[in-house]
Order: C-alpha cells, then structure tokens, then sequence
C-alpha cells in the first residue's frame, strides 16, 4: 500500500512499529488485519507529516472508510496516542504541485486557507475542503485559471464541496489574499459560484 501511496520508508516503518503495538496490544481483535494496517499506515503518515487523505489510503486498500476509520479511532484510543489535527498547510503544497501550479499562487492558496480557517462558517469545514477553495480563489483572482472538478479531482473533494466553502471565502475574499498578491482580475471581479 505504501508503495502505490509514494510514501517514504520512515512512514512504512512507523506504520510496522504501530501495527506490532496494536498486535501485541491485543486491541483490535475481530478486524481484518488489512483493516488494522491500512489505519497504521494513516496513522504513521500523520506521526511522520506526511499527510494522505483517508479517501487515498482507502483507494490502495481492500479496506472500506469506515472501517478505516473506526480501526483509527480505536487504535488513536488503545495507544493513548494524541496527534494533532490536519491543517489546510498539510496538503497545500502536493495539490498545487499536482495541479501545476506556480508557488506565486500556492503561497497565496496557503495564506486564503489559513485566513479563512479564522472564520467562523469555515473553521468547521474540513481543511481539504478548505484547500481546495483557497486554490480555487487563488487560480480566479490568477491568469492561471482551474476549475472546480480540476481541483476537486486532485484533492479528493466534490465540485460541490468545494464550492459551499468558496461561497462562504467569497465574501470575506478582500481579507484574505496576502497584501503582496499581484491580481490579474481584481476581488471584485471574482465569481460568486
């Protein structure tokens, strides 16, 4: 799985010493072992901040995402294990690579992300959702210009996620670019949807 994943050998390792803790620890009885591996492996990449999205370790696994997940939870509970939560920045850098993006316009995505987290209707959102819309606001205000199901595509997120978060972004939109963000359509001009 980690292979398909391109992930480096400190996350596979990461992930055996888990799978051995949660096998000795006797925890997880009754789930399939593909299961239990697939959530050591999600667990590792977030240890070792290399982060993948439940839906990408699900898409090189048996493994569904709610048994994924509930393997995750139980394990994150049987170790006493406390990570910290996923960040927009986490997943920023790989979805603008993988959309060919310039880093003039990652680092505006980043800065839309981190200042749109501080909003209220955001801050509940999950922050690939959130990513994906800050790239979108970013490629619109851009002469590089992506759609919604392009991003949505790269980032694991439906066109209609991301648009419920840009709708919200949209508004607050003059208070989010960074004030060095050379506009090639001004925040005015941005589209609603």
């Amino acid at each position: 799985m980690a292979n398909r994943l391109n992930l480096p050998k400190s996350v596979v390792n990461t992930a055996n010493k888990i799978f051995k803790q949660v096998y000795d620890s006797k925890q997880c009885r009754g789930r399939a072992n593909e299961t239990i591996a697939s959530a050591c492996l999600y667990m590792a990449c977030r240890q070792e901040a290399v982060p993948r999205t439940l839906k990408e370790v699900c898409s090189v696994s048996h493994s569904n995402r709610r048994d994924i997940g509930k393997a995750f939870r139980k394990i994150t509970k049987a170790l006493d294990t406390n990570l910290k939560g996923i960040s927009t920045t986490d997943f920023m850098s790989r979805f603008c690579s993988n959309l060919e993006l310039n880093i003039a316009i990652q680092k505006a995505a980043t800065h839309i992300a981190e200042k749109a987290m501080q909003i209220d209707e955001v801050a509940g959102k999950s922050p690939i959702s959130v990513a994906a819309a800050a790239i979108y606001m970013a490629c619109q205000a851009s002469d590089t210009k992506k759609e919604k199901k392009e991003i949505g595509d790269i980032a694991g997120v439906a066109e209609v996620t991301i648009a419920g978060a840009y709708k919200i972004m949209r508004s607050h939109a003059k208070s989010l670019f960074p004030p060095d963000f050379v506009f090639q359509s001004p925040v005015e001009s941005l589209p609603w949807q």
